[in-house]
């Protein structure tokens, strides 16, 4: 497990948050709820809600990521990601490859946006659709 500066620590973490955390982590790419119940049935989940729910609280708790147009779950790589940082990820539609972005500027940009209309975002999750270098090459 590598070090996060999150508010939780690995060892707060309930057993299923945990495993869950470890299956996404151990991952190369996201992963669907389903796909996370197949890997840690063995270990005694049984139940899509038990997912679920321990993936809603390391979303909120900023250890995981939420990639809305693939239906997926991704473990944070960025040490310093917090619950309300932005986040940016490329994913490329020919390989499937996804990376996370980490500029602290576009988050920065992104509140101020934000402030100046009043509006308080809760989590900010960017996703840029296209090719990556790899297949752009090939």
């Amino acid at each position: 497990m590598h070090d996060h500066n999150h508010d939780h620590t690995t060892e707060d973490l309930t057993k299923n948050q945990a495993l869950v955390l470890e299956t996404l982590t151990g991952s190369k790419g996201p992963l669907s709820a389903y796909t996370i119940l197949d890997q840690v049935r063995d270990q005694g989940i049984r139940a899509p809600l038990q997912v679920y729910r321990a993936l809603d609280n390391l979303v909120a708790f900023g250890m995981v990521h939420r990639l809305e147009s693939l239906k997926a779950f991704l473990a944070c790589r960025n040490p310093n990601c917090g619950p309300h940082t932005a986040a940016a990820f490329t994913i490329c539609d020919v390989c499937g490859r996804v990376a996370e972005l980490t500029d602290g500027r576009l988050t920065e940009h992104l509140e101020s946006v934000a402030q100046a209309s009043n509006f308080t975002p809760t989590s900010t999750t960017i996703e840029l659709r296209g090719v990556c270098d790899r297949c752009h090459k090939e």
